[in-house]
């Protein structure tokens, strides 16, 4: 197997972790609500936002995990990871602070600059990504490096 072919399943470890650790804490938001939403208050977020989050994180995390609208879900992420880095975290410091956020924010440009990968729902069932063109851009970009 040549390396071009082995990068292909590079983003499933990647994908299955990042989705996991999503649902992981999206799941305490959605069976707690009303805890979440007098955290989200005492940050100066609309309370509203908290069942929002908590299912793009369980709902994401199941797209990740699965390999479905991953470039989707990854820049939904960014933006999620972005705020709750600079409104909840930044004044924790790194460490014991926003260096998860900042890894998932990494694992999620990742994803979204590669896509699902081989081993996903979009590779092997659709036989195509649900968004074509960010795999048409991919293509394009190798067959210059290779010219």
């Amino acid at each position: 197997m040549n390396i071009q072919k082995l990068i292909l399943y590079g983003p499933l470890p990647i994908r299955i972790l990042a989705g996991l650790a999503f649902i992981a804490h999206g799941i305490p938001k959605l069976s707690d609500p009303a805890m979440t939403q007098g955290f989200f208050g005492n940050i100066g977020l609309p309370p509203e936002l908290a069942v929002l989050i908590g299912l793009l994180e369980v709902i994401g995390g199941f797209a990740l995990l699965v390999g479905i609208v991953t470039r989707v879900a990854s820049i939904l992420f960014i933006i999620e990871m972005i705020g709750a880095t600079t409104i909840a975290k930044l004044s924790e410091g790194f460490v014991g602070g926003f260096e998860l956020e900042l890894l998932l924010i990494s694992v999620a440009i990742s994803l979204l600059l590669t896509g699902p990968g081989k081993i996903s729902i979009e590779y092997n069932v659709l036989k195509r990504e649900v968004f074509p063109k960010g795999k048409k851009i991919v293509d394009e970009i190798r067959l210059k490096e290779r010219g």
